[in-house]
């Protein structure tokens, strides 16, 4: 009797573990860049780096009935000490959800990339890359890029439009800059089918005017076009546009954001260079135009050049 009950328990065991799935991911990206007026450096979490290094575990269990529950947690590190490239106030800032997820969509507790950034990145060409001129010159419009004690609907997929609202309470305050508690809402819609994608993002915090953005992007196959509208909060507005062209194994990017209302073009020029299915290599020149912030020269274009390796696992 005491073996049967053994065996039964090591069968249920086996029977939950094979419902569940825990996966380690991450990024590796270094790369050698140089700035207007700065001297050349090892980066690994900086503007030129195609992404930031990270690593990450997330999860899954079947609950049955189609109901799953999931996880996510996400750690950025930095190469060049070792130390941790932190998106936030915690070690785990670039992600800390749980969900609940099935025919009805998916629910989403926690601290995540928010909607209006997965709305820039449906239609974006370079991957939401750190260069990308879309969040150097319009950065404000996403609100962000992450909320903290989100909770976030996602509809289901239905024929390639899907829709999410994100919601942080008055009582996470979400605009700690702003005297009193400050809700806000978050939202896309996306619709991504074939070579076509188009994306609407919207955010604003209580007591803060709008962002909000719309762009496409369409592969004709020989190349891709794409490009937005964009209108952050404050003075600043304009738009987008760029191509990609793939040149045998080698992905050829130009991009311009363009300020209308300072008069202000960035410009980018991206080349990838696939090593492996997971390693690229690529390099990056990026004009950062009449740019008056942190670390910028007012009035002047700032020239970024970076070159780099990065490895998915």
């Amino acid at each position: 009797m005491k073996k049967t009950l053994i065996a039964l328990a090591a069968l249920a065991s086996t029977a939950a573990f094979a419902q569940s799935s825990v996966t380690l991911y991450g990024v590796a990206d270094a790369g050698i860049s140089k700035s207007t007026g700065s001297s050349t450096k090892l980066s690994s979490a900086g503007l030129m780096n195609n992404g930031n290094s990270r690593w990450g575990v997330r999860g899954t269990e079947d609950l049955g009935g189609g109901l799953k529950a999931g996880f996510n947690f996400e750690q950025g590190v930095n190469l060049q000490d070792g130390s941790l490239a932190q998106s936030g106030p915690g070690p785990f800032s670039r992600a800390a959800w749980m969900n609940l997820s099935g025919g009805f969509g998916e629910i989403r507790l926690g601290r995540t990339l928010n909607p209006s950034f997965y709305a820039a990145a449906a239609w974006e060409l370079t991957g939401a890359a750190n260069y990308s001129v879309v969040v150097n010159q319009f950065g404000a419009v996403l609100g962000g890029i992450r909320n903290s004690s989100q909770i976030a609907y996602t509809s289901p997929n239905m024929g390639g439009f899907s829709a999410t609202i994100g919601y942080v309470m008055k009582g996470n305050d979400a605009n700690s800059a702003v005297a009193g508690e400050q809700s806000k809402v978050d939202l896309n819609a996306i619709y991504a089918n074939g070579p076509l994608s188009v994306a609407f993002g919207y955010n604003k915090a209580q007591e803060s005017e709008k962002n909000w953005h719309l762009g496409a992007r369409y592969n004709f196959g020989m190349f891709t076009l794409a490009g937005g509208y964009i209108d952050p909060q404050g003075d600043a507005k304009g738009f987008t546009i760029g191509g990609a062209v793939k040149a045998g194994p080698v992905d050829l990017v130009l991009d311009i954001a363009r300020d209308t209302e300072a008069k202000d073009t960035d410009v980018l020029v991206e080349v990838k260079y696939p090593l492996s299915k997971r390693t690229f290599a690529y390099g990056a020149f990026l004009r950062d135009g009449k740019n008056t912030g942190a670390g910028k020269v007012a009035g002047k274009d700032v020239n970024n050049v970076g070159f780099g390796i990065r490895h998915n696992f």
